[in-house]
């Protein structure tokens, strides 16, 4: 890295000697003082332009002295002009302030103030070189969106995947969590999960993030980490002017009849000077809701005692449920943030930036789970049980009440705490030295989750069930004068502590200098380099506790609550029944040696215990080139080396199933990969654009399949092993698209994509020559995505009357997709098998009416079902079932800065839903009901 700064410099140094020629900068903002991004500015004598960044800010380089006359373009308002001196070896300051007066638009709506966040968004989108979608805060304001993963659920080509009702893991074209990047101005999110990369999309709220950068190709200068996509979230930054903007509101969940709180405040300014400019932001969401869960697993294998436990009878059955549960769980979930950003421009050449977000959610939790599984083989007899036509409908089972809750104080208040946070904290700097740009910018990043005493006390039983067999709405009924919760023995009461982080340091640098090889057209080239130092840490322990009193012998002997519900949304024949009550629970001293003995179990926790590095050194250069007027290509390679540390722990258990041995396992593994890219981009008319590119990018393997941790089970049979030595899985990709940009603020766009993916992981699960079965995640062969994109957004104003206050929003994607070298469980290569986590249909759509005063939007997201998890054989598949939800918003303009929202989620009452092998086959269905929002926002512009 020293190397290559000071190569640096001496590129800089005597350029910085013999500069002939001027540069030009500024800034463009609306009549608000807010930024505008994605303008295009020209001067058209010279052939020469350039587009504003994110923050409103263009550079113009190499121009001549004398008089030029500088012209603005931004879609759907008129061209803005404006003459300025260029003196050689400086750098001229000519700002531009573009007015709703100059809007080509017949009015200005409510929906957005000034130029309104959809013509930043498509004025960015159409401008940028590499194929992307751009979303801005005043668009997504237009959505009844509280976290940013609602917001970027509703651009093409992606899905969520959902927690408790909520979009938290984000699906971009197809591919899972782990195989794309989520960034926060540049600088790689971490993840505050153990086992995986997912960024925590719930974690941060919508308000605090001014736009969302979607880079479905993307260029060397970006991060290769986005196999799927790359998403750029940027935080406020400091306005030109002038600015406080705060709301307060609430609502109600229907699923709980309790209330919801919110409320943000935002205010920025800069100095008389226009030196320091500085933004502070902060926002709270509380929310006590929950949801409703019924859970089965499946089998056709059924095998029962004929006399001789060694020689068991296996009788021939229908797929049924082995396993069965019905769930209800209380949620209060607190998600608070906050955002400080500030800038100073030393002189005209040299800005420095610090920009900063803490983000901090509690998700206190009570779960009820009662839970039936068939007892094993051994333990059933000739008459426990009944088939009828090859239905299994009556055995025995072993069943469980087990209640989920935590330590009596300020903090937990009996409930099991998840406390997760995500922080991020920039240091950099623009600088101009002659013509050479040159950026840098260092970052801290941690996300962690903490769950301390989690505890959980479990009641037993033996009694048999009858079975519905109804693969869609399963359910296991006691037989009669059987299953009475006061007979519930005392099986377990146990003590959690989970704590989980991941550390990111970032630092890069790029430098941006013009070179044409095409004589009269503009040409650039960019070069830099980047370190990423990563560490990710789990420390987890577990204690079981045993009753030495006895008053915990039966269920009947604990305070108890009946937590069953005739609105159970899964069906009124669920009903969960009693279970100890979590403050009671919450009050045991678990300490008091008089009461209670407490046993470490480092079986139920130290495979799950892993330390891990992971450095990432990265290099790339990338050429811009104008070919004509209308034609331009960029150019590039970028080279990344990635080197892991890991350490992990062996667990084996003897025959008995007693631990007979821990053992502490290291391991490290490097790899290097070069990544060319060529993007494209054509201009047919100033408003309709081609683009083709040609990108190479890669998805690093989760930590937890890294660790080269090993559980062996003697008793059981089964082995688990990481694989420290997995390659990443890496693709080679293929885009073009087409975008038509209305005048009126709009766009039409199709394009195709495919991916050709190398090395993708699974969980392979084959029997070794001990009869052992073993589970180790290992790379496929190949695999392939094939795609077509559809997107359409237009105000409707060519209807007449108030038709045309009309618009429409819709954006559809199709996927389809197959792998190679996935393999059962008997070794043989499985055919015809989707990769997983590809949703083959996925559309958004919205119809808005927005007059002067109000606005209303009626909004709908559809994914279709896909495979999730890939079992040892098709029968043990798990899909993730189609989803579609409805949400309804309304604005009412009180004032010219004051107005009402109020907000309408889940119409639909979408379940969460994952079915086995086959779609009617129910594994999980989850439902939330609707959830209804109201409130003020206010918002005060001072230029």
């Amino acid at each position: 890295m020293k190397h290559y700064f000071y190569l640096l410099l001496l590129l800089v140094i005597p350029i910085l000697g013999y500069a002939q020629t001027g540069n030009i900068q500024g800034v463009i903002t609306d009549e608000n003082g807010l930024t505008v991004p994605g303008s295009t500015v020209i001067i058209e004598t010279l052939n020469k332009g350039t587009v504003t960044d994110f923050n409103g800010k263009y550079t113009l380089l190499n121009i001549p002295e004398g008089n030029q006359t500088i012209t603005v373009k931004y879609l759907g308002y008129a061209d803005t002009t404006s003459d300025v001196l260029v003196t050689a070896d400086k750098t001229v300051i000519l700002n531009f302030t573009l007015s709703a007066e100059d809007t080509s638009l017949d009015e200005v709506l409510v929906t957005g103030f000034g130029l309104g966040g959809q013509s930043r968004a498509l004025n960015t989108q159409k401008n940028k070189q590499n194929i992307s979608n751009i979303v801005s805060t005043d668009q997504v304001g237009k959505f009844p969106d509280a976290n940013i993963g609602e917001a970027v659920k509703r651009i093409p080509g992606i899905t969520m995947q959902m927690d408790q009702g909520e979009a938290r893991d984000v699906i971009v074209r197809g591919l899972s969590p782990q195989l794309n990047s989520v960034t926060l101005n540049g600088s790689r999110i971490p993840s505050a999960e153990s086992d995986n990369r997912n960024i925590q999309m719930d974690l941060i709220p919508s308000d605090m993030i001014q736009t969302i950068e979607v880079n479905k190709a993307v260029t060397p200068d970006m991060d290769a980490d986005a196999l799927g996509g790359s998403i750029n979230l940027i935080t406020k930054t400091s306005p030109q002017g002038f600015r406080l903007s705060a709301s307060a509101g609430s609502g109600i969940n229907f699923i709980s009849d309790k209330r919801i709180l919110n409320g943000s405040f935002l205010v920025g300014d800069r100095s008389k000077n226009d030196k320091f400019g500085w933004v502070v932001a902060a926002s709270i969401n509380d929310n006590d809701f929950g949801s409703h869960n019924v859970e089965a697993e499946w089998t056709d294998e059924f095998e029962y005692n004929a006399g001789d436990e060694d020689n068991l009878e296996e009788v021939e059955v229908n797929p049924y449920a082995n396993v069965f549960e019905i769930r209800e769980y209380k949620v209060q979930r607190i998600r608070r943030s906050f955002s400080a950003n500030f800038d100073y421009k030393l002189d005209d050449n040299n800005t420095l930036f610090f920009k900063s977000i803490y983000n901090w959610r509690d998700d206190r939790e009570n779960r009820f789970v009662l839970e039936h599984g068939i007892l094993d083989g051994e333990d059933i007899e000739l008459g426990d049980f009944q088939v009828v036509n090859g239905n299994l409908t009556m055995f025995p089972t072993e069943a469980k009440r087990e209640t989920k809750a935590g330590i009596d104080n300020n903090r937990n208040q009996n409930t099991r705490l998840e406390d997760q946070r995500m922080q991020n904290y920039s240091l950099g700097g623009e600088h101009l030295f002659g013509d050479v740009q040159l950026d840098w910018m260092a970052a801290f990043s941690k996300a962690s989750e903490e769950r301390l005493n989690e505890r959980y006390l479990v009641y037993e039983s033996e009694y048999s069930v009858m079975f519905n067999n109804n693969e869609d709405k399963p359910l296991y009924t006691p037989v009669a004068g059987e299953g009475n919760f006061e007979d519930f023995e005392f099986d377990e009461l146990t003590e959690e502590n989970q704590y989980t982080e991941e550390k990111d340091f970032n630092f890069f640098v790029n430098a941006q200098v013009p070179l044409s090889i095409i004589d009269g057209e503009d040409g650039f080239l960019k070069f830099g380099a980047k370190t990423r130092v990563k560490n990710k840490y789990t420390d987890n322990d577990y204690s079981e506790f045993d009753d030495v009193t006895g008053n915990l012998e039966f269920l009947g002997m604990v305070p108890t609550k009946d937590y069953s519900n005739s609105d159970f949304l899964a069906g009124s024949q669920y009903q969960t029944g009693n279970f100890a009550t979590p403050e009671f629970i919450g009050g045991l001293n678990l300490n008091n040696t008089d009461l209670f003995e407490g046993e470490d179990l480092p079986e139920e926790y130290i495979t799950g215990n892993f330390d891990v590095d992971e450095n990432v050194y990265a290099g790339y250069a990338m050429l811009t080139q104008n070919l004509s007027d209308k034609f331009s290509i960029l150019a590039g390679i970028r080279l990344e080396h990635t080197s892991i540390e890991s350490e992990g722990y062996e667990l084996e258990f003897d025959t008995e199933g007693d631990v007979s041995g821990i053992t502490t396992l290291n391991d490290k593994n490097s790899y290097s990969n070069i990544l060319p890219g060529l993007h494209l981009k054509y201009d047919v008319t100033d408003n309709t654009i081609l683009r083709f590119a040609w990108t190479n990018t890669l998805a690093r393997p989760n930590y937890v399949d890294l660790v080269p941790y090993q559980e062996i089970s003697n008793e059981d049979e089964e082995i688990y092993i990481g694989n420290s030595e997995l390659n990443p899985t890496t693709s080679m990709n293929f885009d073009i698209m087409a975008e038509h940009y209305f005048k009126s603020v709009g766009i039409i766009s199709g394009g195709l994509f495919y991916k050709d993916i190398k090395d993708f992981v699974y969980t392979f699960q084959t029997e070794n020559e001990d009869g052992y079965e073993v589970y180790q995640p290992l790379n496929g062969d190949d695999a392939s995505v094939f795609g077509a994109e559809f997107s359409f957004q237009r105000r409707l104003d060519f209807l007449p009357g108030f038709a045309k206050n009309f618009s429409v929003y819709l954006n559809y994607t199709y996927l389809t997709s197959s792998t190679d070298g996935i393999r059962n469980e008997d070794g043989e290569e499985r055919v015809d098998l989707d990769l997983p986590q590809t949703s083959p249909n996925m559309y958004n759509a919205s119809l808005g009416y927005a007059a002067k005063k109000f606005s209303l939007r009626l909004s709908a997201n559809y994914s279709d079902s896909y495979i999730d998890e890939i079992g040892g054989n098709a029968f043990e598949d798990r899909y993730y079932d189609e989803q579609f939800f409805l949400d309804f918003n309304a604005n009412v303009a009180l004032s010219e800065n004051l107005s009402l929202y109020v907000n309408l989620n889940n119409i639909t009452n979408q379940p969460l839903r994952y079915f086995q092998g086959v779609k009617g086959r129910t594994m999980q269905m989850e439902y939330y009901e609707k959830r209804l929002t109201f409130g003020l926002k206010y918002d005060l512009f001072k230029k």
